[in-house]
């Protein structure tokens, strides 16, 4: 990936276990990255969905910032073996990501996602309660999961758009909605999500930050970003942390 060396050297000052680990998804083999909580006790789990920039420094960092607030968090590489030439897809450019993303085969998706909440929930350190965060086209899949996988304890879906109407009857966890103000394309998208949610008697919990922009969680970290974004960011990580507490 494109360097993003202030997501980067926020990476690097973390005190925090990280490491690369593979997964099986079948036959096929997952890259995922992992950040421990450095509790003692076991701890609640996150599966953390990137945007459709693949594995940015900025999906790493952020990563690490849910094992901050307690949970054991996990970022798998859903482009994982899906390059031309092999190599490992966070060395793609962020543009070259993109176009791959955008071509994956929403069930091989899927199958990734549920084998990395399955390897989530096997690790020793883990609680057996998984959660499940996503980022722009992250956040679709997120939302997406929600209604193809029963045991996740919770979904928090960062300005990402609802899943079909006629899936919404299957989702069983409480979802929690991240959205900018000035994200006209997606917030638009929220108030039938909102009728959908509650005609099937779901828990859909939408909170929209004014002047944020899509993508306010990374841009707020960015010392560049706008005012907006970084106080969206702030207050987002604020409901975060409280909702966390329901999980250990």
């Amino acid at each position: 990936m494109v360097a993003q060396d202030w997501a980067k050297a926020i990476l690097d000052k973390s005190p925090r276990k990280k490491e690369w680990v593979t997964f099986k998804n079948g036959a096929r083999t997952v890259d995922a990255f992992v950040a421990q909580s450095q509790s003692t006790a076991k701890a609640p789990g996150i599966v953390v969905i990137h945007e459709i920039f693949g594995m940015t420094d900025w999906v790493q960092s952020v990563t690490d910032e849910f094992a901050a607030a307690g949970w054991i968090a996990i970022a798998p590489d859903l482009l994982t073996g899906m390059t031309p030439d092999g190599k490992p897809a966070r060395n793609l450019a962020m543009s070259d990501a993109g176009g791959m993303i955008r071509s994956l085969p929403p069930d091989q998706v899927t199958a990734d996602l549920n084998a990395c909440v399955d390897y989530l929930k096997g690790l020793p350190s883990c609680n057996g309660k998984v959660s499940v965060v996503g980022f722009s086209w992250g956040g679709s899949q997120c939302f997406r999961l929600a209604t193809n996988r029963k045991d996740i304890a919770s979904a928090f879906v960062f300005y990402g758009s609802g899943p079909d109407a006629a899936d919404i009857p299957r989702i069983q966890a409480p979802v929690y909605g991240f959205y900018g103000g000035s994200d006209a394309r997606i917030g638009a998208t929220v108030p039938p999500t909102q009728e959908q949610m509650k005609a099937a008697n779901k828990v859909f919990e939408p909170v929209t930050y004014e002047g944020a922009g899509h993508g306010f969680m990374r841009s707020g970290a960015d010392p560049s970003g706008s005012e907006a974004d970084k106080k969206a960011r702030e207050a987002a990580w604020v409901r975060l942390k409280s909702l966390a507490g329901n999980y250990k």
